[in-house]
């Protein structure tokens, strides 16, 4: 009987320390059946409870926001963008991490500066996404690195019903490594933090940068009018486009379509005071801030977002890694390696909830800039800013 006692009293121990989690996913097919095999193995190592519930993508946020305070919700998050993470920490509704992500230097740096708001880590980053210039080994044997070589090799490809450069010209987004490159910017970010009083998009780089993407139109008759993403994905996998700007996200219709392809940088463009850098969105696991597991939450997000957990992760779905040693690991993938170097040399899109205010007006003076031949790109510019600036007062 004593004996049966003390083995049940080492059992209630083991257990004392054991958590209930409960686990916030958007995550489907393929990725879902990968996080639902991490939290079986953190289970059956630490003894914790780990279940996971499916959330719409674009429900979880305002659904966090409303639960959080009443000790509802999830106590993990997995996983969220950084453009709602400073509307989610502004609402005191996550967790910083800093006191349990200790070290960073696995993480790439373009990554960890996403997912910080006001100086604090928010997210343990996972995966991200920039765009690249993607090129047909076929008929490019190896990516220009100058401007002068890809617009050599741009118009030696274009004609006859064949193209040597597309992108969709009328998409911030896509074209934002090109106002980089020129010294234009959303917001002003000072030392970490963005000064959303100081809108950088209708400076001179700005307008040099909406003239740039003009003459791929009209002077260098690179890129036809009425030109989108899908349009440039179709002409490149049938093999009548040389390069084209794109994402991770078109890379499985690319290989299935037996395209031998490159993955590389765009060239600085003419004139420009900086290198080209793509936006780049990051995703990060985040943990509500009135869970009462914190520590045992910040030990299951940390084991998902290791090095193997990412590899494990990318050959589930083909997202790109943020932990440099899961780069390492998958340097052989050519979609990891291209989008990997693109990722580390871009600009974290902002993640404060004013970038709201932004994406309209400036969408808006992107795609007229790209309409027609040489417009007044600073009165576009000027006009979009002040838009900007009225929808954050």
């Amino acid at each position: 009987m004593k004996k049966a006692l003390t083995i049940l009293s080492l059992a209630l121990l083991g257990n004392a320390g054991a958590a209930t989690l409960t686990v916030w996913t958007h995550f489907g097919t393929t990725e879902l059946a990968w996080l639902k095999s991490e939290a079986e193995a953190h289970a059956k190592k630490t003894g914790d409870k780990i279940n996971i519930v499916s959330v719409p993508f674009d429900q979880i946020p305002d659904k966090l926001i409303q639960s959080a305070p009443k000790g509802q919700g999830p106590d993990v998050i997995v996983t969220l963008p950084q453009d709602r993470l400073g509307q989610l920490a502004s609402a005191g509704v996550i967790e910083p991490l800093d006191r349990y992500v200790t070290s960073k230097t696995d993480l790439d740096k373009t990554a960890v500066s996403a997912m910080t708001y006001n100086g604090k880590l928010f997210a343990i980053p996972m995966f991200a996404e920039a765009v690249a210039l993607v090129y047909n080994k076929k008929l490019v044997p190896t990516a220009p690195t100058t401007w002068d070589a890809f617009l050599s090799t741009a118009q030696k490809n274009t004609g006859n019903g064949k193209f040597g450069f597309l992108a969709d010209l009328g998409n911030a987004y896509m074209n934002y490594g090109v106002i980089s490159a020129y010294g234009g910017y959303v917001f002003k970010n000072q030392g970490g933090t963005m000064n959303v009083k100081d809108v950088g998009l209708a400076n001179e780089g700005a307008d040099k940068a909406a003239a740039f993407l003009n003459d791929l139109r009209y002077k260098y008759n690179l890129v036809p009018e009425g030109v989108d993403g899908s349009a440039a994905r179709s002409a490149f996998i049938d093999g009548r486009l040389a390069m084209f700007l794109t994402g991770p996200w078109d890379m499985g219709d690319i290989k299935k379509a037996g395209v031998d392809y490159g993955i590389a940088a765009f060239p600085t463009p003419p004139g420009a005071s900086g290198k080209w850098s793509p936006f780049v969105g990051v995703q990060g696991t985040m943990i509500n801030a009135y869970s009462k597991n914190k520590a045992a939450a910040a030990a299951f997000a940390k084991v998902i977002s290791s090095a193997n957990a990412q590899v494990a992760f990318n050959k589930a779905g083909g997202r790109i890694p943020v932990s440099l040693a899961a780069r390492n690991q998958l340097k052989s993938d050519p979609v990891v390696s291209g989008f990997g170097r693109s990722i580390s040399a871009g600009t974290p899109m902002p993640n404060v909830p004013q970038m709201g205010a932004v994406w309209g007006p400036w969408s808006n003076a992107v795609a007229q800039s790209v309409q027609k031949a040489n417009p007044n790109y600073t009165e576009i510019n000027d006009k979009a800013v002040q838009e900007i600036n009225s929808n954050i007062k």
